[in-house]
């Protein structure tokens, strides 16, 4: 049976952080006709990113199916969208049957602000630290790259994001698949001996 892995996007999304991601996860994620990997939004119009990217959602949360994987990228459509009771309900739901929960840099707040991080270590972009702590609902872990509780997965910033979607390979889809992804996308970086991980 294969994998349904779910990118969130929405307006404000900074694009690094679900496009590296994606290309990680698509990498090995194509190579099985069972596995799926789709842009999720509260609707399928248009989403305008941080820099100004446009992109086209494959699915809207009404219609979302079932996922193994959520990634929730950063950006300040992060922190806007915790006021949006669309997302917060949906990924509150959606996070039910995962297997995984992952955010790349300012995607923490949303993690946390959906109360799907409560009691976890998280981490964040380091300009964030301080106040992802504020929010006082995770410990939140400083110099690290990414780090991992329980089912709840977190990278630090933009470039991170990529080195935790290596990982998360590795875990979905085993250590030859991660060689594979690492040679796809050309990233031996840091060197995964060297790699920090909480």
């Amino acid at each position: 049976m294969g994998m349904t892995i779910g990118v969130l996007v929405f307006d404000g999304a900074e694009e690094m952080d679900f496009v590296g991601p994606w290309e990680v996860l698509a990498a090995v994620a194509d190579e099985d006709p069972g596995n799926r990997i789709l842009l999720v939004s509260e609707t399928v119009a248009p989403v305008t990113c941080e820099k100004g990217m446009r992109v086209l959602p494959n699915v809207s949360y009404a219609d979302a199916p079932a996922l193994d994987v959520i990634v929730i990228p950063g950006g300040s459509g992060a922190r806007r969208e915790i006021g949006n009771p669309a997302t917060v309900g949906w990924l509150q739901e959606a996070s039910k049957n995962c297997t995984w929960m992952c955010s790349v840099c300012t995607g923490a707040f949303l993690l946390v602000g959906a109360g799907l991080a409560d009691g976890k270590t998280v981490t964040t972009h380091h300009g964030f630290i301080g106040d992802l702590r504020d929010m006082g609902r995770a410990t939140v872990a400083e110099g690290v790259r990414f780090a991992r509780d329980g089912n709840v997965v977190s990278a630090g910033g933009v470039m991170s994001g990529i080195e935790m979607s290596l990982w998360l390979v590795r875990e979905l889809f085993g250590p030859d698949a991660e060689d594979e992804a690492r040679n796809y996308i050309a990233y031996d970086y840091p060197p995964r001996e060297a790699s920090r991980q909480l």
